[in-house]
């Protein structure tokens, strides 16, 4: 008989993956950028005064900070010897220090950061007894006023002559109707040039071409203010116009009343008259 031949199975062996655990790697942090970030540099501070003695102590201790993140005042003081200018914050011995300004100014080096800031952020009598000289600010001002004398001068050079009369009259009051087409507009630019605000601002009122021609009217004698300046009335037969409201001005009272109803058929007619 013939041998069965066994076949031998071959048995499978699972195989087992190991999991390959990773491990995390460490999160590199990065580097957060104050909001308020202070500019290192040196700084110089002037009395406010404008004087210039030869030294002006101002209060390094005992002085307060109200802290609105905190809640509360904060106590200041100024230690060379610490890195802080909070008392809450020091460590160590306390050596105080003094705060000299002398001849009117004190310069402080970029590396006293904490004098600085003492001086430029906290301390009371910033803006009071001492400023900070920033000649970015005053080279911006600078530009500004500039600007404004620059605008003031082209409105008035390009103003017509009625327009000129009314703002010069109320920089001179009636002395403008005896001067000359070419002294109005002389003193009309220095006036442009000298106070470019306050040109600016009676350009942009509406209300003193009117004035100007209630005063023109009174010279004439075409309307009577009384003494008290209360009341307003027609000069050739005392009929009363208007009454001034209390503590308001007789022509600028006028020149409100002239927009009214009956006020512009007054104006109407003294128009007229001095045409």
């Amino acid at each position: 008989m013939a041998k069965k031949q066994e076949t031998k199975k071959e048995v499978e062996v699972p195989v087992v993956e190991t999991p390959v655990v990773e491990t995390a790697k460490p999160k590199t942090r990065e580097r957060l950028k104050p909001s308020n970030e202070w500019e290192i540099k040196d700084r110089v501070y002037y009395l406010s005064s404008n004087k210039t003695p030869i030294s002006k102590s101002i209060k390094s201790a005992n002085i307060y900070w109200f802290d609105e993140e905190l809640g509360y005042e904060r106590e200041l003081k100024y230690c060379e010897n610490q890195r802080t200018t909070f008392v809450d914050e020091m460590k160590g011995d306390q050596r105080l220090s003094h705060i000299i300004f002398r001849n009117g100014y004190l310069n402080v080096p970029k590396e006293k950061t904490v004098l600085q800031k003492l001086l430029s952020k906290y301390h009371p009598m910033n803006g009071i007894v001492y400023y900070e000289w920033k000649p970015e600010a005053v080279a911006n001002n600078e530009v500004q006023n500039l600007e404004l004398e620059i605008e003031a001068l082209n409105a008035a050079q390009s103003m017509d002559i009625d327009m000129a009369e009314a703002i010069m009259r109320v920089e001179i009051g009636s002395k403008v109707a005896e001067m000359s087409s070419k002294e109005l507009k002389r003193d009309l630019l220095l006036f442009a040039k000298g106070n470019p605000e306050l040109f600016l601002e009676l350009v942009n009122d509406e209300n003193v071409v009117l004035r100007n021609f209630g005063i023109k009217a009174t010279e004439m004698g075409l309307l009577k203010l009384s003494q008290d300046q209360r009341t307003f009335s027609w000069g050739s037969n005392d009929r009363k116009l208007m009454n001034v409201p209390f503590d308001e001005h007789p022509y600028s009272a006028l020149a409100a009343w002239f927009k009214t109803d009956e006020g512009m058929e007054i104006y109407s007619n003294i128009e007229k008259r001095l045409n």
